[in-house]
């Protein structure tokens, strides 16, 4: 199992995405993601946050908040547990990418691109300003077989549409 952070920097209604299109062998290649990256020795939740905007923007967080945590489990890659952030401050300029493109996307355009199906639902709780939360969600190839928010299997009502997530995510584990 690894250990990540994702990140979405926020300007305005937008949000600085990802489109993985240059690493070979690239378990998030086509999608649109938000900044992140593995963490390296010794490093926390909040360092690796740090290196890795800068690394993959050129931009440095002056104001971010950790939201949650998303256990990513696939049949095909390790176990993944991604330390998710929002960030509204920073200083710098965006540079390239050697990962993919950086573009500023509209959040209201988000669920049309090319996204990974359970981003939507911690899209989703991000917006609605949801508490700290704990979300599994597990995946054979890129279908969605299971989504588990702080211990309530919400698969089936986010797939029929009547999940609601200013209903769910208010207790933490």
């Amino acid at each position: 199992m690894i250990n990540t952070t994702l990140l979405y920097i926020e300007e305005g209604q937008r949000y600085l995405m990802l489109h993985r299109t240059k690493k070979e062998n690239d378990l998030n290649h086509d999608k649109w993601v938000g900044i992140g990256g593995k963490f390296e020795d010794k490093e926390s939740p909040e360092d690796c946050l740090l290196r890795e905007t800068f690394e993959e923007t050129g931009l440095t967080l002056t104001k971010y908040r950790y939201r949650g945590i998303v256990t990513f489990i696939s049949n095909e890659w390790p176990t993944e547990y991604m330390h998710l952030f929002t960030a509204t401050g920073f200083t710098g300029n965006v540079g390239p990418c050697a990962e993919g493109d950086l573009e500023w996307i509209d959040k209201k355009a988000l669920r049309a691109l090319p996204l990974w199906e359970g981003d939507k639902i911690f899209l989703d709780l991000l917006e609605q300003d949801a508490p700290f939360f704990s979300l599994k969600l597990a995946y054979e190839g890129d279908e969605l077989v299971q989504a588990v928010l702080n211990g309530t299997d919400i698969l089936d009502s986010w797939k029929d549409g009547t999940w609601r997530p200013d209903t769910h995510g208010k207790e933490t584990i």
